[in-house]
């Protein structure tokens, strides 16, 4: 999983960056909720630890900002020093999962981010399968197959095929898909994923026939569209319109 992180002392934040890296998850560490905001508008990741002290903008609207790039879907965990219960309180009334205080045992940081991410992500936690359409992934062996025919994939283009379908709908930003597959961050412009991505559709045969369509989004990354509820969400609107 891809976590961001708000922390404006440098020892914490180094020290939750630890924690989480050495769980195999990717960490974005800031000390600077404006900066951070402005770098998720253009990213994406599967969880949030912050702290609102020190910042430039309001936690309120840190918060809020990143609820709407984000979505409701993402876990947000505060970490931090103050543990006025007026602190925690107001955390969760403005949206926040869970409240931790610093210091922290690094074991039971790891049970509070893994038990929300579950949450947030039951099929990635609790299923060992994942099945779309004509397309099944076998999570344990690294193996796909569709229609039932097996598809030869290399590491990296597993690793890939697995995170679009299990992320169905949802818009991946290209560093966001470097930091899962690639297991760094992305720092300069490479063609890398595009490759891999047009590689990967002909390999699966990602298309109309098959009920799938791996689209690029403009300045931001990829989306694996589900055809059957694209056009679900059209008949829907389309009535819904007809009715008024």
């Amino acid at each position: 999983m891809r976590i961001a992180i708000l922390q404006r002392d440098a020892d914490h934040r180094q020290q939750l960056e630890r924690v989480l890296t050495q769980c195999g998850h990717a960490c974005v560490p800031s000390s600077d909720a404006l900066l951070l905001a402005r770098t998720l508008a253009a990213s994406t990741v599967d969880m949030l630890l912050l702290d609102w002290q020190g910042s430039r903008i309001a936690g309120t609207e840190l918060l809020r900002t990143l609820r709407a790039v984000n979505g409701s879907q993402i876990p947000v965990l505060f970490v931090s020093e103050d543990a006025s219960d007026e602190s925690v309180v107001r955390a969760f009334s403005i949206g926040a999962d869970d409240y931790v205080c610093l210091p922290v045992c690094p074991s039971v940081l790891r049970a509070r981010v893994n038990a929300l991410l579950r949450r947030a992500f039951p099929d990635r936690y609790e299923n060992l399968t994942i099945d779309a359409g004509p397309y099944h992934f076998d999570m344990r062996h690294q193996a796909v197959s569709v229609h039932g025919k097996p598809v030869l994939l290399s590491t990296t283009q597993y690793r890939l095929a697995a995170l679009f379908f299990s992320n169905i709908g949802r818009v991946l930003s290209r560093d966001h898909i470097y930091a899962m597959v690639w297991g760094r961050e992305l720092h300069t412009l490479t063609r890398t994923i595009d490759s891999h991505v047009s590689r990967l559709r002909l390999l699966l045969e990602i298309d109309t026939p098959n009920g799938f369509r791996l689209q690029p989004v403009y300045k931001s990354g990829y989306r694996l569209l589900c055809l059957q509820d694209e056009n679900e969400a059209l008949a829907a609107e389309g009535a819904e319109l007809e009715s008024v």
